[in-house]
Order: structure tokens, then sequence, then C-alpha cells
């Protein structure tokens, strides 16, 4: 970045210049073309001192970026002008220069999946925002990263107040913003509320119907609703030409990858566990692990059996001091589930201790839960509740989000057959929910066809049932 007067040749200045003018609403959006341009850009070094064109430049250049979703350099391009969360040289700038630079950081780090980051990036814009315009952006800005980190009841005020002063001002509806939308959306997902996640599809539809990033992202939030509505084959289907379809090309990274873990949890609920492993098989997580495909493949792992290879394999995960919140409360309960079955009853309670309040202030447990057995757990929050008697309020709670809760009552005397099986046949009930025929399971397990016979029987008669289609429908009616 030059020292100089001039800062970028004169086609970029320009474009900055228009890009910037166009940040907070009331007069469009930015163009594609100036965003285009920006984002191959490299502003160079830190200045030795900040002016506001510097500013101005680094913001724009940011906001490209993001926008466009050309993220190559991650977090390291923001690493070279700030740390911990300062710019590293003396930075004289107005407060309206720090309040779009820092809104243009934070929007930049949540495109790049690192929440917990950008959200303070945020706050100093909130400080600093004396418009209208300003404090919209900025709220934006942090709606975006509270949602992103699953923090759904601060993120709910956050994203009311930045509808209230977008509808007092009165911007027209190409002047909102996609993330913020997106937020709303996510909002949406954390309390099931699928009619809201169709509303806000067609919102972003309306008021972009020609920018195909939009149009995505109105996809995306569809699909989600109709996963919510229980229309499973339909949402699968979604998920598949939109993993497919040409119009993933010019689509934000984040949604791409919330739109592989979707495909990939849709294809478990239909029993097509390799191909839901298939499709995460190349996705590696960025940053923050705000899309974390780890957990992705341990919702997966934990339904054929394959525990130890989900301790393995998300041991990582859990010891990330900056790890995303929307994914720590499902990866800690599906260590918690598979430590369970592997006999590590401490463990077990340890990994779901730590998820509890991590449940609790990320919204509650609806989808923490899913796709696991209820008997689990059950089970996991009676050992929770007999060793931490701090954490009564959280396990009430938690099994109060289970599945039939009045039935559980009403029928105590009732045993859950899940509850009765030994470790062996958890596993292999799981594997009986696949298409693996008797003599594959035996092949995979290391044992005889016979001994696999003999567990199979175990099972039936456990859960009161005579054959495998029967158990099936038991096992993922159980599932919550």
């Amino acid at each position: 970045m030059s020292d100089g007067d001039e800062v970028g040749t004169a086609a970029v200045r320009a474009a900055a210049s228009r890009v910037s003018a166009h940040l907070v609403p009331g007069d469009g959006p930015p163009l594609l073309r100036d965003l285009a341009l920006l984002a191959e850009v490299d502003p160079g070094p830190p200045p030795r001192a900040w002016t506001e064109a510097h500013a101005r430049l680094l913001s724009a250049v940011l906001i490209a970026r993001a926008r466009t979703d050309a993220l190559g350099e991650d977090v390291n391009f923001v690493e070279r002008y700030f740390e911990d969360g300062r710019l590293t040289r003396p930075a004289p700038l107005s407060s309206s220069a720090r309040a779009d630079l820092y809104a243009s950081v934070a929007e930049y780090l949540g495109a790049v999946g690192w929440p917990q980051a950008a959200a303070g990036f945020a706050s100093d814009a909130l400080i600093f925002a004396t418009s209208p315009g300003e404090r919209f952006r900025a709220l934006c800005a942090l709606a975006q990263a509270l949602s992103l980190n699953a923090e759904f009841p601060r993120a709910t005020s956050v994203v009311a107040e930045a509808r209230e002063i977008f509808v007092g001002e009165g911007w027209a509806p190409e002047d909102f913003s996609l993330w913020l939308l997106y937020s709303d959306a996510l909002l949406a997902l954390g309390r099931a509320d699928p009619a809201r996640g169709l509303q806000l599809a067609q919102e972003a539809e309306e008021a972009r119907p020609d920018d195909p990033y939009w149009l995505f992202a109105a996809e995306l939030i569809r699909l989600t609703a109709h996963w919510v509505l229980g229309d499973i084959p339909g949402a699968l289907a979604k998920a598949r030409r939109l993993l497919h379809g040409s119009g993933r090309a010019r689509s934000y990274r984040h949604m791409r990858e919330r739109l592989h873990g979707m495909c990939s949890g849709l294809l478990a609920l239909q029993g097509e566990y390799a191909e839901a492993l298939g499709v995460l098989e190349r996705q590696e997580s960025h940053a923050g692990h705000t899309i974390c495909f780890p957990n992705l493949r341990a919702t997966v792992l934990l339904q054929v059996g394959r525990d130890q290879e989900l301790i393995d394999a998300t041991d990582t995960c859990v010891t990330m001091a900056d790890h995303c919140l929307f994914a720590l409360p499902s990866l800690l309960t599906r260590r918690a589930v598979a430590f369970l079955r592997l006999g590590q009853q401490k463990r077990a309670a340890a990994s779901m201790a730590s998820a509890l309040p991590l449940i609790e202030r990320t919204g509650g447990p609806q989808f923490t839960f899913s796709m696991l057995l209820a008997g689990e757990v059950t089970q996991l929050l009676d050992l929770v509740a007999a060793e931490r008697p701090d954490l009564a309020a959280e396990v009430a709670a938690a099994r109060a989000a289970l599945p039939h809760p009045e039935a559980a009552e009403s029928e105590p005397e009732t045993a859950d057959p899940q509850r009765e099986l030994t470790v062996t046949e958890r596993e292999l009930s799981r594997l009986l929910l696949t298409d693996l025929s008797l003599t594959q399971i035996a092949q995979q397990r290391g044992v005889s066809v016979n001994t696999v016979k003999t567990q199979v029987r175990s099972i039936y008669s456990k859960w009161g049932v005579s054959n495998r289609q029967a158990l099936a429908r038991m096992l993922r009616s159980a599932r919550g």
C-alpha cells in the first residue's frame, strides 16, 4: 500500500470510491464489476501511517473479496494489517472511516468462517458509527457473526434492531443486507420455524432477482425449510440440484459448505451412509470451524457404529481454543454418545457436561440431538445429573427437548430397549440400518456370519420385533 498521497491506480481509486459510497443503504448496492475489479487488487503492506484514503481502499477491497467469494488468503489477509483487533501502524482516522473499515473487516471474517473475531470488529464498528447507515452496516456484520456462531439469543435482538432501522429510514429492498437476511434464516432454523424460512427465501429473491449470490442463498434457505418441515426426500432432491448445479459457481463458500453438510445429513437420514460420507470426503474446515466437517462426519460415523473412529477424528476439534459454537455442542454430544458405547462412562459424562451449557447458550437443544437415539441421550443426562447437580437446570431443559416426554412420564415402567443393548449390539443395530447384508456386516466386523446372526436375534428380542425392516422402523423412530 503506497505511502504517498495517491493510493492505487486511477481505476482502482475510482472503483473504491464508488464501492465505499454504496456500502451504506440509500443509493443501491455496489456494482458487481467494481467488486470484481477490487477483488483482484493487492493493497500491499501496511502504510507507515494510515490515512483516510488507505482505510477506504482496504475497506473496499475487503468487501469486494467477501462479496465475490475471493477468499484465497483467508484470515491471513486481515492479519497483514491487524494484530489483536488493532491496526499495526498509527491510524489517525475519523470515526466514520473507522466504522467503515471495522464493518468491512467483520464482514470479511464472517465470510471466511471466523465469526468469533468478526464479532469483535463489528462491535468496534458500532462504537464508531455516527449515522443510521453506518449503524445498520455494523449491526448487519454483528448479526452475521453472532448467528454463524449460534449465539441466537443475542443475534435475535441485533437482527430486530437492524430491521427497525432499515424500515424506519425507508430504504429500498435492494439496499438490504444478504447476511442480515441469512442471519434471520439461521434464527428461524434455530426456532424450527420453516414458514419464516420460506418467507425469507422469497424476500431474498425479490430484493435482488438478478444477483446469483442472492438466488443461491434463497434456494439454500428454502431447502433448509423443507428439511425442517420433514420433507426429507424433497429436501435431498433440492440439495443435489444445488450441489451439482451451475449456480454454485456464483455463491459464497460458507453456503456451499453448509450445503455439503446438509446433503450429507439428508443422505444419512435416508440410510445412505456411504454416500453421506462421500459427500464430505474432500471437504476441509476453515479458520474457526463455522462449518465443522469432522462433526458432520461424526454424525454419520455414529450411525454405523464406528465409535472409536469418531473419537479419533474429532480429538483435534475439541482442543481448539476458538472453535465455532454452532457445531461444538453437537460435536461434544456425539463424542459423549461414542464414549458411552465404548463403555467409558466418565468420559461420556464429562463430554456431555461440557455440551450442556453451550446448548443453553446457543438457544436450545432442538438440533443438537437430531439423529441421536433418545435412549442414549437419556443415559447421558442421567450420568450428568448424578455427577453434576450444578447442571440440573440444563439437564432438565435437555430432557424436555427429547421426543415424546409425556410418554416417558406416563409409562415409567416401560424399559427402553436401546438401554438394554450391549455396546456390540448398539454398533450392530446401526449397521442393520444400512444396505449391507449379514455376510458383509460379518466381514466388516471381522466375525463369523453365525455370530452376527446370534447377535441380531438378541437385538430383535430386546426390541420386540421379528425382522430387519421392523427393527429399522423402530430405530429410526427412536432417534428423535
